[in-house]
């Protein structure tokens, strides 16, 4: 247990036999913890008490739970630690380096590429601590360590691109992110200012990266990229389970990927549903082009369809996220009489927009201009978007608002076209 030092009477009633290290003590912790402040005078030998197997447990994360409540995940002493190998491959990290990933410690992605992934490259990895994000500090900072490599997740994306990225002196030579699709949008601005080209990857708590646009790999513009080292990525149609050109994105697990988690913890009923008939299934769809190349389509539970046709949200986010007014946008479906559901907007407002007619009007005839008449957006609201702790978008409270379920949230201004 390591904790600050402020908060070790928290666990005043938690019994067993473990190890407590209290932070920012000043050497005399209460009786019980050790101060980490000490840690430099151990002993430079480390004497292993106990035998530690390859399929003892390691770590439990819980999943974003951006759809339904989290899930315990739980993985081995080989499941991330080598499993995470295909996120240094993925990330492009060299010995030496000087890595900068942004996440929270709650977040699996922080045992990513906050350790793992730089620790078995041998590159330095690099923590900048603040309590509000400053897009002008961070570049400050990674200016000063020398950062060689960056990952963040898209919502930090998103917000670097609204700073001027000029200010940066010395770019990165790999950029990365992970957590949700980035829109190509974003990686344009990025690499029409910074010369280098944000390369997209998609994994789970669950997994290590399975999908990857890897350094040297050609990109296409919209395309997560192909399977990493050791996934076997199968497409399967939602309702017969056949594999194909779409479907939900799985791993054979006739080939048991090393980075694929054991199992929800106190949850076998939901094992072996993830794990049924020879494949992990992710809750992900995604198509495959000739050239093998995968693009994300959205979760399962996003896809949601309109006057029977599928609409995938992030193609349309992706669209507004084009128009200089628009910061982020999630798209859920609004209930609707004729059509079924029809594509509802949440729109957070560039710095110097406010929520207007005219605003919503813009945003409309842009949607008009760039969709399909039966994809293009047919209501907007203008409101902050709920998100979890790794900031991913808590799409589930926003479906529940549009359909107008109690308790779901204040209801602001809606704009139908």
């Amino acid at each position: 247990m390591v904790v600050r030092a402020a908060d070790t009477g928290k666990f005043a009633e938690v019994k067993g036999d473990y190890t407590r290290i209290a932070v920012g003590s000043g050497g005399t912790p209460e009786a019980g913890w050790l101060a980490y402040e000490d840690a430099h005078k151990a002993p430079e030998a480390f004497d292993p008490q106990g035998v530690t197997r390859a399929d003892d447990t390691l770590l439990l994360y819980f999943t974003s739970g951006t759809t339904a409540l989290p899930k315990l995940v739980e993985h081995t002493h080989v499941s991330y630690p080598v499993g995470h190998l295909a996120t240094m491959y993925w990330i492009g990290l060299r010995p030496g380096d000087v890595h900068l990933n942004i996440s929270s410690p709650g977040w699996a992605k922080h045992a990513w590429s906050n350790f793992f992934a730089p620790w078995n490259a041998e590159a330095t990895i690099f923590i900048h601590n603040y309590a509000r994000f400053d897009a002008v500090r961070l570049m400050t900072e990674m200016d000063r360590a020398g950062v060689t490599s960056f990952c963040a997740p898209p919502t930090v994306w998103r917000m670097l691109i609204q700073a001027d990225l000029s200010r940066l002196q010395t770019v990165p030579r790999e950029v990365v992110a992970a957590g949700e699709p980035l829109n190509p949008e974003v990686i344009e601005h990025v690499r029409r200012v910074w010369g280098t080209t944000i390369r997209d990857g998609f994994g789970q708590t669950e997994t290590a990266v399975q999908v990857a646009n890897t350094p040297g790999q050609p990109l296409k513009p919209g395309s997560m990229g192909r399977p990493t080292p050791g996934y076997d990525v199968v497409l399967l149609d939602p309702v017969t389970g056949r594999p194909g050109a779409e479907g939900e994105i799985s791993l054979d697990l006739s080939r048991h990927p090393v980075g694929l988690m054991t199992g929800y913890r106190g949850d076998e009923a939901r094992t072996t549903s993830a794990m049924a008939d020879g494949y992990y299934r992710t809750g992900d769809i995604g198509a495959r082009d000739e050239e093998g190349y995968l693009t994300y389509v959205g979760r399962s539970d996003d896809v949601f369809k309109a006057s029977d046709y599928k609409i995938s949200p992030f193609e349309l986010e992706s669209v507004l996220l084009e128009h200089e007014a628009v910061a982020e946008a999630a798209v859920v479906p609004s209930p609707d009489p004729v059509r079924l559901a029809v594509p509802k907007a949440y729109v957070v407002l560039a710095e110097g927009w406010t929520g207007s007619d005219e605003t919503a009007r813009q945003l409309f005839a842009h949607s008009r201009e760039r969709l399909a008449p039966y994809k293009r957006v047919r209501v907007l609201e203008f409101a902050d978007l709920p998100k979890t702790i790794s900031g991913k978008i808590r799409r589930v409270e926003l479906r529940a608002h549009a359909a107008g379920e109690t308790g779901s949230g204040a209801p602001g201004v809606e704009y139908r076209d």
